[in-house]
């Protein structure tokens, strides 16, 4: 049984940045089975940006590859934030992207994790739970 939104993710808000419209309900889906009730949705990275702004989401699953504004664009943009509370806001790329260069970049714009497509459940709560706990990296 999946847990209710007034258990240990209360207060918890993930932004959902991602370009596919069909990966994005999936993801809002396994997040409310795993009882966040509080999801917002962006279609790539500028608008993420907007998003975030606008929401102060507690968690943010970004996708690395998109168009016109990238997981790497939006990440750097949003670490370099003037609003502290935001610029050091938990991003988890989802990618299928275990090149290098990502994984460098990764580490040196201080992503707090990484989730492989197509995303499990069990793996989505882990690293949700990781992330909340501060026992992500990053």
């Amino acid at each position: 049984m999946a847990p209710t939104p007034s258990d240990s993710y209360r207060g918890v808000t993930v932004l959902v940045v991602e370009d596919e419209p069909h990966t994005r309900t999936l993801i809002k889906s396994l997040l409310h089975q795993i009882g966040v009730a509080s999801v917002v949705e962006a279609g790539n990275g500028e608008e993420g940006l907007e998003e975030a702004l606008r929401t102060r989401p507690t968690v943010i699953l970004c996708d690395v590859h998109m168009q016109p504004v990238d997981g790497r664009k939006f990440l750097k943009t949003l670490r370099a934030l003037k609003v502290r509370s935001l610029a050091v806001t938990p991003v988890i790329f989802l990618t299928a992207d275990a090149q290098a260069d990502t994984v460098l970049f990764a580490k040196e714009h201080r992503v707090n994790g990484y989730l492989v497509k197509p995303i499990s459940l069990t793996e989505l709560k882990t690293r949700i739970d990781a992330v909340l706990k501060g026992t992500a990296p990053g």
